[in-house]
């Protein structure tokens, strides 16, 4: 079989050169020789299995080398990893796993390949090409891997109940996997998924957040997110988002199904330019609010009245249960929630530019994002209301374009300081130096003076002769 591009053609020669030297058999495993059979040339994995010690290997692979590239070696897990031409390599001796119940940690032994084989999570990981002389290139399949690829199916090489409850991040693994390469996972794989969804439990938040991350970050994350949902792990890891799911209908009047509305929004941000992973958090969790804020009004249908300043407050306590990063990713989410429906609510002509600027203010850089998200947030499938909602956004864009060109309120700075306040009336820190710093942003966020120095400072004298203060 031919080993793909030159680079790792070298590498693989190097290796097969140095596994003779020191008597060990060496292949190519798991993820590179997936992605390679799937055409991916640019796979970031590339893991070296050797029978025997995976240190000593990468001991004599980094000597066969010119110049000799550092080690890095992991004694606890017996692996060692070196890079050459960009490329990351790591080594791994051949082992066998055991588990106990209450623990995804494994109790390792040394093993034979087909020992190692045998642990991996899915028969297209399982593949292996072996670096060795006697049949240097060949596919080594014991599971049917490569039959998987073709028919795009991921399975487990075992007992599908054994391989997640030993390990139950693999169900996650199994989801996001099927995510990223668009494979069906196998029936009877799945229902071990449901069987067995508790087991997540055992798993850290850190892990369990990482692979769905990696969900997220798919091309189309609603494949995952409805898997997530279907299997059962999905109200285990985000509750929030499985309570919006359901049509309640009354009077005649019915609502849209929110869960199903949150998934296409998170497509639809995943297809913008430049949308970044907390983006797509904040299209996952923009609608929280509505399960708590929910009403029918006769004769009008129903209401969510203030959701996404109830869906922004519960930001916190789910950043703090799954462990996400916090400080300005978390005020990042929380602000963007927040202010999810105020552009929806400055559409027309009606709209004063006061109104516009306070959003300017209030948005500050992040407002390229708020607009995204408005526009992923239109789901409906009559094409010419979507086409009109579009159209009113891009008009209310424009609109803020000539204003913030006009008055420079994004990112607003008073043109005023306390320090300009106490200088202009001889006064030491008091309450009302911010009465009157509030009152010049007011000011100039109503269109009442201009964003300059000269028409602040004037008003500044204005407010601080009221509040008794005199010019010195």
């Amino acid at each position: 079989m031919n080993l793909s591009s030159a680079v790792h053609k070298k590498i693989f020669r190097i290796v097969s050169i140095s596994a003779k030297k020191i008597k060990q058999r060496s292949y190519v495993i798991g993820g590179y020789v997936r992605d390679f059979l799937l055409g991916k040339m640019e796979s970031k994995d590339l893991d070296i299995l050797t029978i025997g010690e995976g240190i000593k290997l990468a001991k004599e692979v980094s000597k066969n080398i010119i110049p000799s590239p550092k080690i890095r070696i992991f004694k606890r897990f017996g692996t060692a990893m070196l890079e050459y031409n960009n490329q990351k390599i790591e080594f791994v001796g051949s082992r066998k796993e055991s588990y106990h119940f209450f623990s995804r940690k494994p109790v390792i032994e040394l093993g034979s390949l087909q020992d190692d084989q045998n642990r991996r999570d899915f028969t297209i990981n399982a593949l292996a090409i072996s670096l060795n002389r006697d049949n240097y290139g060949e596919l080594i399949d014991p599971f049917g891997g490569f039959s998987d690829l073709k028919k795009k199916i991921l399975r487990t090489p075992l007992d599908a109940n054994i391989t997640y409850s030993d390990d139950p991040l693999r169900m996650m693994r199994a989801i996001r996997f099927s995510t990223q390469l668009q494979f069906e996972i196998e029936k009877s794989s799945f229902q071990s998924i449901q069987k067995n969804k508790d087991r997540i439990n055992i798993v850290s938040t850190e892990r369990i957040v990482e692979e769905f991350n990696k969900i997220l970050l798919s091309k189309k994350p609603s494949m995952g997110l409805f898997l997530l949902y279907q299997s059962g792990l999905l109200s285990i890891i985000l509750p929030e988002l499985v309570s919006l799911k359901g049509i309640e209908e009354k009077n005649g009047y019915k609502h849209k199904d929110n869960f199903y509305h949150t998934l296409q929004v998170v497509d639809n941000i995943s297809q913008t330019k430049n949308n970044s992973l907390l983006l797509r958090w904040v299209a996952l969790l923009h609608d929280i609010g509505k399960t708590y804020t929910k009403k029918f009004v006769p004769k009008i249908g129903w209401s969510f009245h203030a959701h996404e300043f109830v869906g922004s407050k519960m930001i916190t306590n789910i950043f703090k249960r799954l462990k996400l990063p916090k400080g300005s990713s978390m005020k990042y989410v929380k602000k963007m929630i927040q202010y999810s429906y105020r552009p929806i609510a400055l559409i027309g002509t009606n709209t004063s530019d006061s109104a516009i600027r306070r959003l300017l203010f209030d948005i500050g850089n992040d407002l390229e994002d708020l607009m995204k998200l408005c526009i992923a947030d239109i789901t409906t499938n009559n094409v010419e209301k979507k086409n009109q909602y579009k159209k009113n956004i891009y008009l209310l864009m424009e609109r803020i374009r000539k204003l913030e060109e006009k008055d420079r309120i994004q990112n607003w700075k008073s043109p005023i300081s306390g320090n300009d306040i106490m200088k202009a009336f001889h006064i030491d820190p008091c309450k009302e130096i911010g009465i009157i710093k509030n009152f010049v942003k007011d000011s100039i966020l109503e269109g009442k003076i201009s964003n300059n120095f000269h028409s602040a400072y004037f008003i500044m004298l204005k407010k601080g002769e009221e509040l008794g203060f005199k010019k010195k």
